[in-house]
């Protein structure tokens, strides 16, 4: 069997970033904290620990007292950098460039809506830690749209800035602002920023075509990755004998009955390794 793995899959540099940022604290002091996964893949992560990486949630953060706290790709609003300051912690920033920019871009939105009477609107996941970073630049409310049913939470009578989680769709930004647009009493009065990762929004097309080179796929990423669900449905659709697995164990040899080739890819937190052993799984099979 043809297996290939694609050479554009894999980490962006955010989180390349941050797992470099790690290792080399790591290598210094044998013992790091990581404020939640440092990344959304639950194999590198167990890597990362064997080498002495903790993570901890925003409740546990005094644990990390006289210790180094790594603030991963996705952010964390001021009040986290503040707690860490009050309790002596010593912050290691890994905040992915594109996610800074971002959180710079949220509080200018805000200072010109509230100017306007307006509000700002972010497309994003609930709850993931780049939106609570985002949301959290400042104390006024941010509305958090995931599809056209949460719509309903903006008052289309004022101007709207529009934004968006850097890891999102942009197929499904440029929708929800087309119908922003059209329900709005003014459509001027809407901003559209585009403020989607390129890196990562590059990959919907690239993936596409590369799943529908192949008589299997399997994408490979961690269950918690959101960037992974948009781009495993964007090879699913281009290909649907398209497979998400976590790790190579998760492999059933049912999937290539067959088959002549398979393709190999994964999400912006899924390690390079980590696609390579699953290659390695399949030529065994």
């Amino acid at each position: 069997m043809h297996i290939e793995i694609d050479d554009k899959s894999g980490f962006c540099f955010g989180v390349v970033r941050a797992i470099s940022e790690a290792e080399k604290a790591l290598a210094e002091t044998g013992t790091v904290f990581s404020l939640g996964d440092i990344v959304h893949n639950r194999i590198e992560v167990q890597r990362l620990e064997r080498l002495g990486l903790r993570s901890l949630t925003h409740a546990d953060i005094p644990a990390a007292a006289g210790h180094r706290l790594l603030i991963r790709a996705h952010g964390e609003p001021p009040t986290t950098y503040a707690a860490a300051e009050r309790l002596g912690i010593r912050i290691i920033d890994a905040t992915c460039p594109v996610v800074a920019r971002l959180q710079a871009r949220v509080v200018q939105a805000h200072e010109e809506m509230r100017a306007r009477g307006g509000q700002v609107v972010i497309l994003g996941k609930r709850g993931h830690a780049e939106v609570v970073g985002l949301t959290g630049q400042v104390t006024a409310p941010t509305i958090v749209v995931e599809d056209e049913n949460d719509l309903s939470q903006i008052d289309f009578a004022r101007p709207i800035h529009f934004l968006s989680q850097t890891t999102q769709s942009i197929a499904l930004f440029e929708r929800l602002g087309a119908e922003m647009r059209r329900r709005a009493a003014d459509p001027a009065a809407v901003r559209i920023d585009d403020t989607i990762c390129r890196q990562v929004s590059g990959r919907e097309q690239h993936l596409a075509a590369f799943a529908a080179r192949f008589d299997v796929v399997i994408f490979v990423c961690g269950r918690k990755s959101s960037n992974g669900k948009v781009l495993f449905e964007v090879c699913r659709k281009a290909n649907p004998r398209t497979y998400n697995i976590e790790e190579a164990a998760e492999l059933q040899p049912e999937w290539f009955a067959g088959a002549s080739s398979a393709g190999i890819c994964g999400a912006t937190s899924t390690p390079g390794w980590l696609m390579q052993e699953v290659g390695d799984a399949i030529r065994k099979k």
